[in-house]
Order: C-alpha cells, then structure tokens, then sequence
C-alpha cells in the first residue's frame, strides 16, 4: 500500500474522528484517518462509561474547563440531530461531613467553568435519589447526561465517508516516520503534509518517534465495573458520584445509569501491566517490566499516586468495592452486586520529570505535526469543542 494525503490522522478514537470533521468544516478535502485496529473506538473511546460529563470537576483554565461545558452541548446537539441515544439522568455529589469544603471546592469549579451546579439539602438529594446517603449537602449537576459512545463513533463515521473527502485505512499499524513527510505502516507508507496523532493509549510513543513529548510517559489504569441486579436497580435513579481526591484525577467508585437501562458500580483505578490488559495479565510485554518500574518509583515518591494505588487495589475484592458503594447507598447488599465484562483502560499520562499525573490533555506542535496526549476523561465530553480549538491553532 501506498498512499499520500493532505493530513493524516493517527487514531480511529473519537478525538481523532472529531479532528476530521472540523478539518473538513475548514476545507481541508484529502484526510486519511488510520487505525491499527479492525473496528473504531476498539479501546478507550468505546469503552467508557458513556457519561456526557457537565464540567463539574476541573481546575479554571485548563483544557478540560474550557471545553467540557462546550462538549456537553455540542453532542446533545448532534444526538438530537441524530436521532441518537441521550439520556439526562443528571447527577447527585455526596459526601460526609468531614468534605463538605471539598464540595463547595467542586462548586466554586464548576461556576468558573460556566457549568450549571447545585447546593442541594438532604430533602432536595432524596427526592432526585430516594436511597442515596442522606448527606447534609449534595451538589446536583442537571446537565449530566449518558449516552452510547459506539452509536456516536459510526454515526460521525459515516458523516465523514459520506463526504468523500476522508478515507479510513482499518487495521493498519503506524510503525514510524520518514522525515516529515511520510509515515510508515505495517502494509506500506503514506505521504501527508500535515500530521496529527491522536492515537490515545499509543500517542506518547508515537509522539517520540518525532523527537516530541520525551519526559511524558503512560501509566495505565484498568477500570473494571460491577453492576446492579435487575430486581434491585431502582436503588439509583441517574449518577450518585462521591466527591473525589482532588489531587489524582480519578473520580472515586460511583453509580452509573448506562443508557441500556444498566446501573454500573465503578470504575476502579488498578495500576495495570500492559496499555491493552482488560483481562490479567493478557497484555504482558517487554514493556510491562517498565511499567512496574514506574508504578514502583512513583509509589515511594508521590503521595497522591500511593494513596490511590493502595485503595484502588482493593476494589479488586467485591467486598471492598461493595464498602465504598454503600458509602453512596446505604442499603446496598453483597446479593445487589454481580460482575459484568465491562473494561477498560485509561491510558494515564506521567510527567517523567517532576514524577506527577499529568491532570488535563497535553497538545504539541512541531512543524507539520501535532500530537494530542492524555486524551483521557472527559475527552468524549470534550471532544466537539476540543477539535475546534486544535483545528483552528493548528
């Protein structure tokens, strides 16, 4: 195979998909998308919780606040346009007495990032989730919504092909690059005259082929899920989240009413071996070795990363995982609980130099390139808004 294109994007997730679609708003009429998988959204992009965030929880000014509000809206827009599935269950924060300033913090968030938020009581809390811990103060969010990740991924698929300005090469490995002018591929090169990696758990490594991003590095964290039996799901109405350690970026065990009518508990945040391991040890590789060794030294010198890593491991035990659960519902029973297949893994990105998580969506230039990194929750949120920003710096 060989090809040539005006740009070539690397990555068939839905950070690459919502690229094209604004280079195509642009006028840019030659993309080749890539993905070395046979299907789109196969990883991170297919696998989330399909929870349309509102921009509750991110720091002023970074990615993540500027686009999540913008996000929400601009696929509700396209779902309605659509005819896709989208469902506003909205969201309760719960918390005990000893995090209510932690709670205001969230508030204080979502205000500077223009997302509509709540202080509620416990009355208001019981009558959005009758079986919710009784906190005395909630934050409600209304414009929490879920959706089906898959539906929208072939549904904007198609709106490009239709186009006939976007070809997609499937199960087509990007293996390097040749000056900056051609990249190779596990059946042939392809020459572009802009690049644009957005290769989700693969764009660090991709990133270093072009001499770019060196001090990052992925650290990847397995989310694993129970849900609710069915004689038992109406305990949760929409989303019953915790309010989270605000120095990781993961948003703590909570309740999930999927838009299949499935209410999910989780996901954990289980330091992983491989950048693919949705089962045990299935993704294991020469690279697993360094993984460990990274897992190892961020463990003894970030405090944030060993407070995680100690209690997240033990969500792997259904009882522990049913103790933080009850923590938002009470009543929860060990008989609630069964296991599901849901998995994924989310591809959390180390700033190798100062040994920290990076907490928000990292973007490079370099000549004709650019390289997208740590695409990582809300980035479906963010997605729509997210690639008008980077189509028009680009």
């Amino acid at each position: 195979m060989q090809l040539s294109c005006h740009t070539l994007i690397v990555g068939g997730g839905i950070t690459g998909l919502t690229i094209a679609r604004e280079l195509l708003k642009k006028g840019v009429d030659d993309i080749v998308i890539v993905e070395k998988e046979n299907s789109l959204g196969a990883h991170a992009s297919g696998r989330n919780s399909g929870v349309l965030h509102a921009g509750i929880y991110y720091s002023p000014g970074t990615y993540k606040a500027k686009f999540c509000v913008r996000g929400n809206q601009l696929i509700k827009e396209y779902c309605w346009d659509k005819e896709l599935t989208l469902q506003h269950n909205g969201k309760v924060i719960v918390t005990d007495d000893n995090r209510i300033d932690s709670l205001y913090e969230l508030k204080s968030r979502a205000d500077q990032s223009g997302a509509r938020s709540e202080i509620i009581d416990t009355q208001e809390l019981l009558e959005l989730e009758p079986y919710a811990v009784r906190s005395e103060k909630a934050l409600y969010s209304p414009d929490t919504a879920v959706f089906n990740p898959n539906q929208i991924l072939l549904s904007i698929k198609e709106d490009l092909e239709s186009s006939g300005n976007v070809r997609f090469v499937l199960g087509n490995l990007f293996t390097g690059v040749i000056g900056n002018t051609t990249a190779t591929t596990n059946r042939g090169s392809i020459i572009f005259s802009n690049f644009i990696n957005a290769a989700g758990t693969f764009a660090d490594k991709i990133a270093h082929t072009f001499g770019v991003g060196t001090q990052y590095k992925v650290l990847p964290f397995k989310g694993t899920y129970k849900k609710l039996v069915k004689n038992r799901d109406y305990l949760v109405r929409g989303n019953i989240y915790p309010v989270p350690d605000l120095r990781n970026p993961f948003l703590g065990v909570h309740f999930t009413r999927a838009y299949d009518g499935n209410v999910y508990i989780g996901p954990t945040a289980i330091p992983a071996f491989g950048r693919e391991e949705y089962g045990f040890f299935d993704d294991l590789s020469l690279e697993s070795l360094s993984i460990l060794g990274r897992d190892v030294l961020l463990f003894f010198v970030n405090e944030g990363f060993r407070t995680a890593a100690k209690s997240e491991t033990k969500k792997c035990f259904t009882k522990y995982m049913l103790s933080e659960a009850k923590k938002l519902v009470p009543e929860l029973k060990i008989e609630d609980i069964e296991d599901t297949p849901k998995v994924g893994i989310r591809p959390q990105l180390v700033d190798w130099k100062s040994k920290k998580l990076v907490m928000d969506f990292i973007v490079l230039k370099d000549g004709n390139s650019l390289h997208i990194l740590n695409a990582i929750s809300p980035a479906f949120t963010c997605s729509m808004a997210f690639a008008e920003h980077v189509v028009n710096d680009f």
